[in-house]
């Protein structure tokens, strides 16, 4: 014998919609199809808060843990929730604690909660909820890459933890570590639908995300201007030839460089004299092997730590120095190599430069 189904529930709204008048309509459904009691009192639920009836909400939840559903601690966090907005925030902080000392396995429990401290301006709370309801459902033996959450029994609600995680600390002004760093790596390979321009840090930058919340449509216009202009940027710069710069630091910015970090010493040269040889005898190598549209790209200490802390790159690697390089190209902040002969040199001596690094004569002094 087949089960009785109840009939799709449509919402198609009134000119006016009346939840309180849907959520009774929702528990008298509710008892005509027990079977799927639980989803229609979900919704019950749900259409009560909407109407400010807290009680009336927080009694459908009771009820539901009460009679043994099928996902006690996501409907716990549900009510958790229900509870601060109806303004017993002391009894959802309780509620909250009591529910974590039960580890939920299911990731939704964990966001939710997190996503209630968040609402309520309590970011570090929230913080602590995403950090916890992570390192529970990872466990300590999953590597913290894109592959271990992929291969791991539940990869879209630890994702989805990890984003939450990033977006808060963002707007704490707190810097990355090693759970920010994989929420980069899931953003930055996830369906580019979803994923947008930029960088997540980017999408989380509190600016941003205080004018989406703001409701202002000055703010909201001007927020949007700003990100299509750097979007008309960046696709500008990658519209232009490749270029393949080599890194220059003018001396204060060299000496800042290796006060900063002394190791580089290898890599730029012992004295500013001796790095302003080297990247000229590098352009010229690179042309000899034929590579075109060379450039010159300055690097300044400053945004260089900025680079590398939103990239989480090491500035001792190579390839960074090389992707720096060329973000600073894309953002046109690069010159061609070799400037004209008679024009300034591109070390700033202010000498021409067939007289100063374009004269071979120099080039091994």
């Amino acid at each position: 014998m087949s089960r009785k189904r109840r009939p799709s529930l449509q919402r198609t709204a009134p000119v006016e919609r009346n939840p309180a008048l849907e959520a009774e309509g929702l528990e008298a459904l509710a008892r005509e199809y027990p079977e799927e009691r639980e989803e229609i009192l979900l919704d019950a639920a749900d259409c009560w808060s909407d109407a400010g009836q807290h009680d009336r909400a927080l009694a459908l939840y009771q009820q539901l843990l009460d009679m043994g559903c099928e996902e006690p601690h996501l409907i716990e966090a549900y009510r958790i929730s229900t509870l601060w907005d109806a303004g017993r925030s002391s009894e959802a902080r309780d509620a909250a604690t009591r529910l974590r000392r039960q580890h939920p396995t299911d990731a939704g429990a964990w966001n939710f909660v997190a996503e209630t401290f968040e609402t309520a301006g309590e970011l570090q709370e929230a913080a602590d909820w995403f950090t916890a309801g992570l390192t529970h459902l990872l466990g300590p033996a999953t590597p913290l890459t894109r592959t271990g959450v992929e291969d791991s029994p539940d990869p879209s609600g630890i994702e989805m933890l990890a984003i939450g995680r990033h977006r808060v600390r963002r707007r704490h002004g707190q810097p990355h570590d090693d759970l920010d760093h994989l929420a980069d790596e899931l953003h930055m390979h996830g369906p580019a639908l979803f994923r947008g321009p930029g960088t997540l840090d980017d999408l989380h930058d509190p600016d941003h995300l205080q004018a989406a919340e703001s409701g202002d449509p000055d703010v909201l216009r001007a927020s949007i201007e700003k990100l299509t202009a750097e979007v008309t940027a960046r696709r500008a710069a990658l519209s232009r030839p490749r270029m393949t710069c080599a890194l220059f630091w003018p001396e204060p910015e060299f000496t800042g460089l290796l006060a900063r970090w002394p190791v580089l010493e290898d890599a730029y040269g012992a004295d500013h004299h001796d790095h302003i040889r080297r990247v000229e005898e590098t352009l010229l190598r690179l042309s000899e092997e034929g590579e075109p549209h060379l450039g010159i790209a300055q690097g300044s200490v400053s945004d260089f730590e900025e680079f590398i802390h939103n990239e989480a790159l090491s500035p001792q690697d190579g390839d960074t120095w090389a992707e720096y390089a060329a973000d600073l190209a894309a953002r046109g902040q690069a010159q061609t190599w070799p400037p004209p002969r008679n024009g300034p040199c591109w070390c700033g001596s202010s000498r021409k430069y067939k007289k100063c690094c374009g004269n071979p004569a120099l080039r091994t002094g």
